[in-house]
């Protein structure tokens, strides 16, 4: 029953991400402070996990003697790696609502402001599309959630799900309150950079956060400062006033319509290949990219495209060899050597261009 749910939700968000969502009129630019930018909230939501994961091992070590099996035995392994808090532990008040719940409630603004930071970074318009679609992207995406909670099912998932309905209409009422940015569209190597540290780091809060692994974050720490370093060298390269270019332009504004269509049905997509109809997550996928191409390519440069798209796939393979851990770990890796490769690609063919004329 479940795959047939999520294969609905798949072919209902692909359809509205490709047919509706374009036609959207985005949010003109507008710059705000710090309290209106999507990065600052997504930090406030990651602290929040992060104190809910402290609070959450205190409340196994003061009402379950350390031992978190009576939620662990529901749920698959790979979670429940619990730090050792010492005497903190004793000191710490132990909240039951630690168990599952907070998590509920912070996932979707968790995944949705670092959606939204990413198109900030691309320009207004992609973000101004995106706040307009904010209902139908956090209606697929809570939609997703319960499934995965109902496929986990356990004596917390009926709450979590009242928990995730309530996230799914305050989280969309309190996002136009943040800030688009700049106009747009960035350079593409600095955005690649951006995006993939960001994702690093995202990857991080979901495998100490979102699956209950306080043990891991020592190990995380040398990951997260070498990401947190790359994207603050990505940001400042981002400000660089960088001449347009043919190929680059053609390339940046099919990602840029990739952000957009992919928005609605991203979540969906990436949990077909857990509940068994990953066939129609990889077509999905492949309609998406040739939605972006379709709307953003400049048709005259049908031989450059086939160039990046090659040179593009060979960094995909290449990111997807060298990646191990959670499938999101190899996901980020190949689109990571995807656009790293193609953009270098579309850079040299500009550059060949330029010293032709």
């Amino acid at each position: 029953m479940g795959e047939l749910v999520l294969a609905a939700v798949i072919i209902v968000s692909c359809a509205v991400g490709v047919l509706w969502v374009p036609r959207i009129r985005s949010n003109p630019c507008e710059h705000g402070g710090v309290l209106r930018h999507p990065g600052t909230w997504l930090a406030v939501v990651v602290g929040a996990m992060m104190v809910n994961q402290i609070l959450f091992t205190a409340f196994v070590d003061q009402a379950w003697n350390g031992d978190p099996s009576p939620v662990a035995m529901y749920l698959p392994s790979g979670w429940f790696d619990l730090a050792d808090l010492g005497s903190t532990a004793d000191v710490l008040p132990a909240w039951p609502w630690t168990v599952l719940h907070v998590q509920a409630a912070l996932e979707l603004p968790f995944v949705m402001s670092a959606y939204l930071l990413v198109c900030r970074w691309f320009g207004a318009d992609a973000f101004g599309r995106l706040i307009a679609a904010r209902w139908l992207i956090s209606a697929s995406f809570t939609i997703t959630f319960c499934l995965i909670e109902w496929d986990l099912h356990n004596p917390y998932t009926v709450v979590d799900i009242v928990i995730r309905v309530v996230a799914a209409v305050v989280t969309p009422l309190l996002l136009p309150l943040l800030a688009a940015g700049g106009s747009g569209p960035p350079a593409l190597l600095p955005f690649a950079l951006s995006a993939a540290a960001l994702g690093a780091m995202v990857l991080a809060v979901y495998d100490v956060a979102t699956l209950y692994n306080l043990g891991h974050a020592m190990s995380w720490t040398p990951s997260v400062g070498i990401a947190l370093v790359v994207l603050l060298g990505a940001r400042l390269w981002a400000r660089r006033d960088v001449p347009a270019r043919r190929v680059a332009g053609s390339a940046a504004a099919s990602l840029g319509w990739f952000l957009t269509v992919f928005a609605v049905p991203a979540l969906a997509v990436r949990y077909g290949f857990n509940f068994g109809v990953a066939p129609l997550s990889m077509a999905s996928g492949l309609l998406i990219v040739g939605v972006a191409l379709w709307r953003g390519w400049d048709r005259q440069m049908l031989p450059q495209l086939g160039i990046a798209a090659v040179t593009g796939s060979a960094g995909a393979a290449i990111g997807a060899a060298v990646a191990h851990g959670h499938p999101e770990a190899t996901l980020l890796a190949a689109a990571t050597g995807f656009v790293l490769l193609a953009g270098a690609a579309c850079a040299v063919l500009d550059r060949r261009e330029a010293v032709r004329t």
